[in-house]
C-alpha cells in the first residue's frame, strides 16, 4: 500500500528541445520526478499529448530510465513546432504535467552520420581539445562552447570573453589555430554586412587550454587590436596589390569579390611563430576564377605576447578552383586541409570543396572532396585533420546555420528566441 501524499512533481532540464527529421541521434532532456512518501521508481512518466501531430505527437516520445530522473527523447515526424505534454503519475493516481516546446528541422543528407551542436547556430571556428571534445566559436557572440564531438546536444561548458576583451558586441570570430596549449582566435577584421567599420572586429586574442576533453578549461590571455590597419598599410606599401584600402573603406561590404574578410588562421609548417591568415575576400585578381589569398604573419607569437608590430612575409596565392578560404587546418605532420567556398555564399547552395595542401608557398593544392550542398547552413569549420596518407581518413566539419530557416517559418536560426532551438550541423567526410 502506498504512503504517498500530495501531488507528484515533474521538472525538465530544458523547456525547449530541437530535433531533426530522420536523425540518427538527437538531443534529449532530463525529467526529474518526485512525490512525497512515494519511491521515485513507482512514478510513471509518459507523453500525454502533442499540439501538432504532423511534427511529433505522444507516440513519438520515448521515456527511458527509472528513479528520480528519466531521459526524454523525441522522434520528429515533420518540420515545424509542437508542444508536447509530459505527465507523471503516482501510485495513487495523482498526476502532474510539464510542457516541452519542441522544434524539428527538415531531414538532411547522411542523417545517421550527422550530429547537431545546440545553443548556437553560427559556428565559425573550431579547435580540437582531445578525448573527443571540441571548442567551437560563434561569429554572433564572444562565447566559446565545449562540445562532445560525437553527440548531439548542448555544450558541456561555455566561456564568454566579452568582459576581458572590453567589448559589448561580437568581435566576429572567424578563425583559430592552436600551438601547444595556446589557442589564437581571430576576428573577421572586416566591416559589418552594411559596410560599417566596427572597431571590435579588429582583434586577435589568445586563450590557454588547461586539461582536455570534458575537463577542458580556457583562460584568457592577450589581445592585439590593430592587425587590420597593419595589413592595409603593408598592402599599400607594396603597391596596393590586393586592394585592402578600398576593401576596408567605409561603405564597402566585406563579403564581395573585392572585399576584405578574414576566415582562416593556421601556423606554417614546423613553426610556432609564423601563421597564415586566410581570406574569404578578396580573390586575386578580384574576378571569377581568381585565386585564394593567404598572408603570413612571421611573428604572431610576439604580436600577442608583447604587442610587437606584426611582420608580414610573402603572400601566398592558391588555385582553389575560383573559391576562397573558409577555414584552414593542419595536423602534426604538417598536412593541411583547406575548406573552400564562394566569397558570397551564406548557405550550401553554392559550391564547397576540401583541398589538400603541403603548407608551402609553391605547393599546389589538390582537391580531395566536393562537399554536399542543398542542406541548411554553409560549411565553415574544420575540427582536425586526419593522416591524409592513410586510407579511410575522415575529417569532421561544422556548418554555420545562422542564416538558415531551420523550422520552415521564415525565421533565421540566429534570430530564434530560444538558444536550445539554435544549432549547427556537424558531419564527417572521407578525405584520404
Amino acid at each position: 500500500m502506498s504512503n504517498s501524499s500530495g501531488t507528484p512533481t515533474i521538472s525538465l532540464s530544458a523547456r525547449y528541445l530541437s530535433g531533426t527529421v530522420g536523425a540518427g541521434e538527437d538531443p534529449t532532456v532530463t525529467a526529474t520526478v518526485a512525490q512525497s512518501g512515494a519511491d521515485a521508481s513507482a512514478l510513471a512518466v509518459s507523453a500525454d499529448a502533442g499540439s501538432a501531430a504532423a511534427v511529433a505527437g505522444a507516440e513519438e516520445v520515448t521515456v527511458s530510465g527509472s528513479g528520480a530522473t528519466r531521459t526524454v527523447a523525441v522522434t520528429a515526424r515533420g518540420q515545424g513546432y509542437t508542444d508536447l505534454t509530459l505527465k507523471v503519475t503516482g501510485p495513487d493516481g495523482e498526476s502532474a504535467t510539464a510542457v516541452l516546446h519542441y522544434a524539428a528541422s527538415a531531414a538532411v543528407r547522411h542523417g545517421d552520420d550527422v550530429r547537431h551542436f545546440t545553443g548556437s547556430s553560427d559556428a565559425s571556428a573550431a579547435v580540437d581539445v582531445g578525448d573527443g571534445y571540441v571548442v567551437v566559436a560563434d561569429d554572433e557572440s564572444n562565447v566559446l562552447r565545449l562540445y562532445d564531438r560525437s553527440r548531439s546536444g548542448a555544450p558541456v561548458r561555455t566561456w564568454d570573453f566579452s568582459e576581458q576583451l572590453g567589448v559589448r558586441k561580437e568581435i566576429d570570430i572567424e578563425g583559430a589555430a592552436r600551438v601547444g596549449d595556446l589557442v589564437y582566435w581571430i576576428g573577421s577584421l572586416g566591416n559589418n554586412k552594411r559596410g560599417a567599420y566596427k572597431k571590435q572586429r579588429d582583434a586577435v586574442f589568445t586563450t590557454t587550454v588547461r586539461g582536455s576533453g570534458s575537463d577542458t578549461q580556457l583562460a584568457y590571455g592577450q589581445a592585439y587590436r590593430t592587425l587590420r590597419e597593419r595589413l592595409v598599410a603593408w598592402d599599400v606599401a607594396g603597391g596596393d596589390r590586393y586592394g585592402f584600402a578600398a576593401g576596408t573603406a567605409e561603405g564597402r561590404e566585406p563579403k564581395r569579390i573585392d572585399g576584405f574578410n578574414v576566415e582562416g588562421l593556421e601556423f606554417a609548417p614546423g613553426s610556432a611563430s609564423t601563421a597564415y591568415i586566410g581570406f574569404r575576400a578578396p580573390l586575386v585578381p578580384p574576378r571569377e576564377g581568381g585565386k585564394a589569398l593567404l598572408v603570413s604573419v612571421t611573428n604572431l607569437d610576439k604580436v600577442l605576447a608583447s604587442g610587437a608590430d606584426p611582420d608580414f612575409g610573402p603572400p601566398v596565392e592558391l588555385d582553389l578552383g575560383g573559391l576562397s578560404v573558409r577555414d584552414l587546418r593542419k595536423n602534426s605532420a604538417d598536412q593541411y586541409l583547406i575548406l573552400a567556398g564562394r566569397w558570397d555564399a551564406e548557405d550550401n547552395s553554392a559550391p564547397y570543396a576540401l583541398y589538400r595542401w603541403d603548407g608551402r608557398s609553391d605547393g599546389v593544392p589538390e582537391k580531395v572532396a566536393d562537399l554536399p550542398t542543398g542542406d541548411p547552413g554553409g560549411w565553415e569549420c574544420i575540427v582536425d585533420v586526419p593522416d591524409l596518407d592513410l586510407p579511410g581518413g575522415r575529417v569532421q566539419l561544422i556548418t554555420d546555420n545562422g542564416s538558415a530557416d531551420l523550422y520552415g517559418d521564415g525565421t533565421k536560426a540566429k534570430d530564434l528566441d530560444h538558444e536550445e532551438w539554435k544549432k549547427s550541423r556537424t558531419a564527417w567526410f572521407t578525405v584520404s
